[in-house]
């Protein structure tokens, strides 16, 4: 019991059943209902919102893992969001599948590209990865404004739309694209040597390059693959309103900072080295519990910062060895018993 309290993942989860049973005491029914094809409810909520958060976390992950940071996904999800509306937009027939097929791929490989970009310049010109994603971060929103003229595009493409709208059997199909991903990208990492490289670079990268670890060629792999999984974020995104929003305050907007929020409330260090992807997909749910315990509860625009930075400092809080030792009770005071040695009797 005593090993289980001091798991960080042990106190996300309580966290998480905690907000799950605030949203559902706010909903006034924890029932799974079934109305015009669907299934809802708070915990149905909980993965229609959750992919966007879980796909940019995922990637987060990686690149956290190799001592680096992304803050460029945010606005990469804006990039692609804003290449697939924009080309749907000018299509003639958008709902065909070959322009829905079109639209998708191109978001891809915008995102491919704006991760790689980064990449480059962590891995080869070794810029540091905090500006290089920071320069990112500013520039993707700039292209997105330049691609959709300034102004919020829509794609008018039911067929897209159903990415992330439709359903499988009632259940969202966009948190099985998401499981999908995310299954490859684990076997991606677990099943190969890829993994252990990651880690390897994070925990000493001139160790790394010693023992035969391309450490260049990994954080170029980790930043191109964390801009892709941004890009199918923004798919998600832009697919479930049906239109990309390029403002400052638009599609991924602040995106960044709750996916780094995810990967630290799931346990991987942001040193990096040892990464633990199942945590983050706990820490992608606590965040989106969260931003739904924010609607529920009725608490004003001004405030949510506010009331997420508490939430989250207390969870940092609850994961932290140092409070752990002070609530646990080892004996403070040991008396040890020193036992007076008999003299020995010499004979004369």
């Amino acid at each position: 019991m005593k090993n289980l309290l001091k798991n960080q993942l042990f106190w996300a989860a309580m966290v998480l059943v905690a907000l799950m049973i605030i949203n559902i005491t706010e909903n006034g029914t924890a029932t799974i209902g079934y109305s015009n094809g669907r299934l809802t409810g708070p915990i149905i909520d909980l993965f229609i919102f959750s992919p966007p958060i879980l796909m940019i976390s995922i990637g987060m992950t990686l690149v956290i893992a190799t001592s680096g940071i992304d803050l460029s996904v945010g606005s990469i999800m804006a990039v692609a969001g804003a290449v697939a509306m924009q080309y749907l937009h000018g299509s003639s027939n958008p709902n065909s599948p070959a322009t829905i097929a079109i639209a998708f791929i191109l978001a891809l490989a915008v995102g491919l590209l704006c991760g790689a970009f980064s990449g480059f310049l962590v891995s080869v010109v070794k810029l540091q990865p905090f500006i290089t994603t920071l320069i990112m971060m500013l520039a993707g929103r700039g292209i997105a404004n330049m691609i959709t003229g300034g102004g919020n595009t829509e794609g008018g493409s039911s067929g897209f739309n159903k990415i992330a709208q439709g359903t499988v059997l009632g259940f969202p199909l966009r948190f099985i694209v998401a499981i999908i991903v995310l299954l490859l990208v684990a076997a991606l990492v677990r099943k190969t040597a890829l993994g252990m490289s990651v880690e390897a670079v994070g925990i000493n990268a001139d160790a790394a390059e010693m023992a035969g670890v391309r450490s260049n060629r990994i954080q170029f792999m980790v930043y191109t693959l964390s801009g892709l999984l941004a890009a199918v974020a923004g798919v998600l995104t832009v697919a479930y309103i049906g239109r990309v929003e390029v403002a400052s305050t638009g599609t991924g907007a602040g995106m960044e900072m709750d996916a780094i929020l995810a990967v630290v409330i799931g346990g991987t260090s942001l040193a990096g080295g040892k990464f633990n992807l199942g945590g983050t997909v706990l820490g992608a749910f606590v965040i989106t519990a969260l931003d739904q315990t924010v609607v529920y509860l009725g608490i004003s625009s001004a405030a949510v910062p506010a009331f997420k930075a508490i939430v989250i400092i207390g969870i940092c809080l609850l994961q932290s060895d140092r409070i752990h030792g002070w609530f646990s009770s080892p004996s403070r005071s040991r008396v040890v018993e020193k036992k007076e040695e008999t003299p020995k009797v010499v004979a004369a």
